[in-house]
């Protein structure tokens, strides 16, 4: 199986022409050399005229001259790029024409005995193992946006916060889900040739998704600051924009950078998962950094207050206590504000390729998962209303079988099944309140 590995590393942070499979790399690289070779009249005095090999776009030469290239780009994105620009391949042109490139691809590009890898495997344990983590993630996700939409006293700002950053993890990972059934439905998919536009149309909901997600890990540490910072925070009010910035604020950007690369891709039948210009990329890259730079600051400035609130006479404890509370309230914000994302998010382009793929993609893949179970499975409020649903239901049941058995009279009369449970629950409640009461002077 192939893997498409331009998601959070490749677009938003490494540059777009590292991880892109091999058959795009080949497809481009042959369109660059027909180009040049429009762009370029055979001159009658080459004697070896342009040359493509399905590799390598090889210039026209004369006679006893020797060309030297760097290996095909196909290969730079398995070594580093010191390696890459060290290795070379030759022809000469005789006047028989080109002659066998020497040293052979294998022999110059290809990775030394002792450090052989495959790559393909690589990328297909990253693909499993973000798929198994989105997969976790929008179950996980879904379940706890059933439990937040069905209990009305959870209804409140902070919780449609929680929400609507958790409708942000879900259509995350519904869009990698989406993209790579698109352009890798099958093993020998070719998504450089077919289906480009509809190719192009999911790369755009794609990039919407990412960028809305990141929006909204910005919203929660904003919001979450204010409500540190601000005596008076009309809550309603900003919600509204916050409403705004996460869903509306990156459609510009998305649309921006899809009439960039439309202007420069239309004409070539590549798929916009790719890009050679990386500088129309820092259209989206831009506003990811620049949120995870500010929730980094929000996220330095939120402990600072929480150490002083915790150090406040007012809060009982001794230090180590005090430094648990602490160590506690920093795990739970990590994930939340993404503050994990600043490991690599300003780390050198060509450093760690791997390490950031593991990171990224494989761990950052879970976050949803981990934002679901901190912030709803594992929340007081959620846990009590949960409980005082189910004790609800466990005595309604208990009572309409009780019912049934012992007064058949009363379910034929006209009295209906909800008024007899209800006055049997509040005689069962005023039951319980007397023996309380009777029990509080002898304890």
């Amino acid at each position: 199986d192939k893997i498409h590995t331009m998601t959070l590393t490749e677009i938003l942070i490494s540059p777009p022409q590292q991880q892109i499979p091999s058959d795009c790399v080949i497809k481009r690289e042959q369109e660059k050399c027909m180009e040049m070779m429009a762009l370029e009249d055979s001159d009658s005095e080459f004697d070896c005229l342009w040359f493509w090999d399905n590799l390598t776009c090889w210039q026209p030469a004369k006679v006893g001259d020797m060309i030297q290239v760097n290996c095909p780009e196909l290969f730079s994105q398995y070594m580093s790029e010191e390696d890459y620009t060290l290795r070379k391949v030759s022809r000469n042109c005789t006047e028989f024409g080109w002659s066998e490139i020497f040293p052979h691809y294998i022999d110059a590009c290809m990775y030394e005995e002792g450090n052989i890898s495959h790559p393909d495997d690589f990328y297909v344990s990253v693909k499993a193992l973000y798929t198994v983590g989105y997969s976790t993630s929008l179950v996980s996700l879904t379940t706890a946006m059933v439990i937040l939409c069905r209990f009305r006293k959870l209804h409140c700002t902070r919780n449609f916060i929680h929400m609507n950053l958790f409708v942000s993890f879900i259509l995350r990972a519904i869009s990698v889900f989406i993209k790579d059934s698109v352009l890798y439905a099958e093993e020998d998919s070719d998504h450089c040739f077919i289906h480009i536009l509809e190719c192009r149309a999911v790369m755009i909901f794609f990039h919407y998704c990412v960028l809305s997600n990141y929006f909204w890990l910005f919203i929660e540490g904003l919001y979450l600051f204010t409500l540190l910072v601000e005596t008076f925070f009309p809550e309603k009010r900003y919600f509204y924009w916050y409403i705004v910035i996460g869903w509306a604020g990156q459609t510009l950007t998305v649309l921006v950078t899809s009439g960039f690369v439309f202007q420069q891709e239309h004409r070539r039948c590549v798929c916009w998962d790719m890009n050679d210009n990386a500088a129309i990329w820092w259209v989206i890259k831009g506003p990811v950094l620049a949120s995870i730079m500010i929730n980094f600051v929000l996220f330095i400035g939120i402990i600072v207050i929480l150490v002083q609130k915790l150090q406040s006479p007012d809060i009982g404890g001794n230090e180590s206590s005090i430094y648990l509370r602490l160590a506690r309230s920093t795990l739970l914000l990590i994930p939340l504000f993404g503050i994990h994302y600043t490991v690599f998010a300003f780390s050198p382009e060509n450093v760690s390729k791997r390490e950031r793929l593991v990171f990224e993609l494989g761990l950052g893949s879970f976050q949803g998962f981990v934002v679901a179970v901190l912030y709803c499975f594992l929340n007081g409020e959620v846990q009590s209303e949960i409980k005082r649903k189910w004790r609800s239901w466990t005595v309604n049941r208990y009572f309409a079988v009780d019912l049934k058995h012992r007064h058949p009279s009363l379910a034929s009369s006209g009295v209906n099944g909800g008024t007899q449970l209800s006055i049997l629950s509040k005689s069962s409640s005023q039951i319980r309140m007397s023996s309380l009461q009777a029990e509080t002077p002898a304890t």
